[in-house]
């Protein structure tokens, strides 16, 4: 149990902020239990600022949750979903506009802080307590909101030369035969993750509000929902079995509400990663749900806290 001038237990604050809500918990360690969770909605569109300032309180309220159980919060880990750079700042604003903002300076003020992205966060906490424990090399994919991927190696989660891994889909894709002046073709996320599903389902005369809404129709044999669903899962899986193909892990782990949902979503995704295997070693790599669940975000974020430099173990 780490322990510094006080006797008390310790404990780290995981932030896990999404285009869609914000989820933090108090995280105890070794055994990477959440103690308290609180979540709110993320509301992107309000701006950067305004969305830091409710993790400012969200944080502020969990040291005074920490104080109440007699649990020490040693620090403040965050997972967002956007590019976070190998300095620990965020490079991107596809979702949120934390660029310019000094968003791990303001939080540091409540307790000493790290930033790092959503993704590898889920997946540090894969490794460490969920599926990907014990494995040397395993590859993490998130479908929720968004879509993205961690590759893990020897439990660490694979940053690149800058930081910006886990964009499997958010660039163009490809359309062959394209003529120039035709606009550019939509990306895998805008094609597959969770708002893709209701904006198509929609444009058919659906009826949904999330993407879960679509899942639900597909299951109750809605035949629009069934062809929206089949055909997202379809081109997420074909990335997949690419991903496969390159990578060679031991198994992937699907993250988020999407990936973690039963049904045709998830079974049409993997048969169709199965199918764009191209060795028959590959053909039989495990595909299985993440074991932290919905708090692999929060699990992931305060555990890079905890092995990282803040805590004093």
């Amino acid at each position: 149990m780490p322990l510094n001038s006080t006797t008390k237990p310790a404990c780290t604050i995981g932030v896990d902020i999404g285009g869609t809500k914000i989820a933090a918990g108090l995280v105890t360690f070794p055994d990477g239990q959440v103690r308290v969770r609180k979540i709110i909605p993320t509301l992107p569109k309000r701006g950067g600022e305004a969305v830091l300032t409710d993790i400012e309180k969200l944080a502020r309220d969990l040291m005074g949750e920490a104080s109440l159980m007699n649990l020490e919060a040693k620090g403040i880990g965050v997972g967002v979903c956007e590019i976070v750079d190998l300095s620990g700042q965020v490079a991107s604003a596809n979702c949120i506009t934390f660029q310019g903002l000094p968003v791990r300076e303001r939080l540091s003020r409540i307790a000493p802080t790290i930033l790092e992205a959503d993704v590898r966060a889920a997946a540090r906490a894969e490794a460490m307590f969920g599926a990907g424990r014990g494995a040397r090399v395993f590859l993490y994919v998130t479908i929720g909101t968004g879509i993205a991927s961690c590759l893990v190696m020897d439990g660490h989660p694979f940053t690149g030369a800058h930081g910006a891994t886990g964009t499997m889909a958010s660039g163009p894709l490809p359309h062959l035969g394209v003529m120039r002046d035709d606009p550019p073709p939509a990306s895998l996320e805008a094609f597959a993750a969770g708002p893709a599903l209701v904006r198509r389902f929609n444009a058919i005369r659906g009826n949904a509000q999330s993407g879960q809404d679509v899942l639900a129709a597909a299951s109750e044999g809605n035949v629009r929902a069934i062809e929206v669903v089949r055909t997202s899962g379809e081109a997420l899986g074909a990335s997949i079995g690419a991903l496969i193909n390159v990578l060679d892990p031991e198994l992937v782990v699907l993250g988020g509400g999407l990936g973690m949902s039963e049904g045709l979503y998830r079974d049409t995704l993997i048969n169709s990663a199965r199918r764009h295997i191209w060795w028959e070693g590959h053909r039989n790599v495990p595909i299985v749900p993440a074991a932290t669940g919905t708090d692999a975000g929060i699990i992931g974020a305060a555990a890079t806290v905890w092995n990282g430099n803040v805590v004093n173990r």
